[in-house]
């Protein structure tokens, strides 16, 4: 049983690592075409304010989860040091 709780607490800190990883290549990505684009049309400035509100979003989704994520590795963590 105790094994199994190693491995889990493994797998949360290896899944937020990703997050983190993929939220910076987002934010990467976004500043990228930002600095592409330099002069834009209307359109082209509707469609770039609608991309950064989806990149925002996802940032904002990827940080709660984070949350999540380390709230669940505390919880794992004193349950751990309960059954020893």
């Amino acid at each position: 049983m105790h094994g199994m709780h190693g491995v889990l607490i493994v797998g949360i800190c290896i899944g937020g690592a990703i997050l983190i990883l993929a939220t910076l290549g987002l934010i990467l990505i976004g500043i990228i075409r930002a600095i592409k684009t330099g002069g834009l049309s209307k359109k082209e400035k509707e469609a770039h304010t609608e991309e950064t509100r989806m990149i925002q979003d996802i940032f904002n989704g990827l940080s709660k989860m984070e949350e999540r994520v380390e709230t669940l590795e505390t919880i794992l963590i004193e349950r751990q040091k309960k059954d020893i």
